[in-house]
């Protein structure tokens, strides 16, 4: 084959050329002396058409032969149609079979349950819900890079394995050597720390463990997180930050994303009027606003799935929820000067049910205080040395939260479970593929 081969998503400027495309086969029809071949390549679809009196026998013969995901090289005239899947169709002229698929493709179009589903994950990756859902992931990637690059942030990349913990929640370990147990990060925040008294504002992009024991649809054991942190920046400056990030990437999802959220079915009415600023509500307005709706919360009690859920149901955007009890949260925290009870943290809780998908505070910054909180909290102080030395060494006010990327997914894509937000989900009894 001679023409150029292309990629289906760069096709548009070569209507009335003779092209070459290759892919993966998913649907297959014929009617009499013309077949049809819908193919995928990752970028695009595109429907095929193969008529017997156009081609020689062998490129007849071998349509003969195709199965769903047979890969194949496909060379033809392509012609706009509006019609056609893609708005394009290619008038074959030749074709070749590059890697056939048994007839026993596990999946078949029907309906298939969850587990049987996750157990084919490998290949449920190609279906066009998932692909649309990993396009709007990769999007919301690219727009979080691009908000914090904007604004002047560094990345900087954190430890996962590591001596000192940043939450109360499970943790994963694994010996290191002769240094006794290392366990797996569950947030990059006390590096991000050290990393915003150098740089100024940073923030960091990748993978957490958290080994909760789990099964609800909000909880993955390994997901993506994205931490900034600010020197200067107090807790107002902080939910400030949170606000205009998220609404930068529901918008940028809403302007560039159109067809995967079509693909999903995703009722984009719910997300256009999520943008800043978001309401603010004091976690004892919210437990009073809880036991009137029914909710049995206490004042002192971390709020659940539920509760999230009522508190937000009256909002067609994101709320804060600040100023949460001191017992409820992590050593870190500052403690709330108007209230002792209370640390000067927030949580962004969604609408729709999804729940929080920010958690941010204002640090401690007095190093007496930050010790007799890892003391409170029985943690090793040899582990923490380095993290102490923040405070004793030009101590600054300073602020930072961490954003789930699969819950932003989620969210954003209205899925109903954080599995299929990530390409290889890790739960509490999935470990494969």
């Amino acid at each position: 084959m001679t023409s150029p081969y292309f990629r289906i998503a760069d096709l548009a400027p070569h209507a009335g050329t003779s092209v070459t495309v290759q892919g993966w086969v998913t649907h297959l029809r014929s009617k009499g002396k013309i077949a049809f071949i819908v193919l995928r390549d990752g970028t695009g679809v595109i429907q095929c058409v193969i008529v017997k009196g156009q081609v020689d026998e062998i490129t007849w013969a071998r349509f003969a032969e195709l199965t769903q995901e047979t890969s194949v090289k496909i060379s033809g005239e392509l012609r706009a149609d509006a019609r056609a899947p893609g708005g394009f169709e290619l008038a074959v002229q030749e074709l070749e079979i590059l890697g056939l698929s048994p007839l026993d493709y596990p999946i078949q179009p029907k309906e298939h349950g969850i587990d049987f589903l996750l157990d084919h994950r490998h290949l449920w990756l190609r279906s066009n819900r998932q692909r649309a859902i990993a396009r709007v992931r990769n999007e919301l990637e690219q727009s979080i890079h691009d908000f914090f690059y904007e604004r002047g942030f560094l990345r900087v990349d954190t430890p996962l394995l590591t001596a000192a913990i940043g939450e109360r929640s499970g943790l994963f370990s694994t010996e290191y050597f002769d240094e006794g147990n290392a366990y797996l990060a569950q947030t990059g925040q006390l590096y991000g720390e050290a990393a915003a008294a150098a740089f100024g504002k940073i923030y960091t992009f990748g993978p957490t463990f958290r080994a909760e024991k789990s099964k609800t649809r909000r909880h993955l054991t390994e997901f993506w997180m994205i931490e900034p942190e600010v020197a200067f920046n107090d807790s107002d400056d902080n939910m400030r930050l949170q606000e205009e990030l998220v609404s930068y990437l529901v918008q940028r999802v809403l302007e560039r994303c159109k067809a995967e959220l079509s693909e999903l079915e995703r009722d984009t009415s719910r997300l256009e009027p999520v943008r800043a600023p978001f309401p603010r509500v004091d976690y004892s307005d919210a437990v009073a606003i809880l036991q009137a709706k029914g909710s049995s919360i206490q004042w002192g009690d971390d709020l659940g799935a539920e509760d999230e859920s009522l508190l937000v149901e009256d909002h067609d955007r994101p709320i804060f929820v600040v100023n949460y009890p001191r017992e409820a949260k992590a050593f870190y925290m500052k403690e709330n000067p108007a209230d002792p009870r209370t640390v000067l943290c927030n949580d962004c809780l969604a609408p729709e049910g999804y729940g929080e998908i920010i958690g941010g505070s204002q640090r401690e910054d007095d190093h007496d205080r930050l010790l007799q909180r890892i003391r409170e909290e029985e943690l090793p102080e040899d582990a923490y040395g380095w993290y102490l030395d923040l405070r004793k060494y030009g101590t600054f006010v300073h602020s930072g939260f961490g954003i789930g990327l699969e819950r932003t997914v989620a969210y954003i894509c209205g899925l109903p479970h954080l599995r299929e937000a990530i390409a290889f989900p890790r739960m509490m009894h999935r470990l494969r593929p």
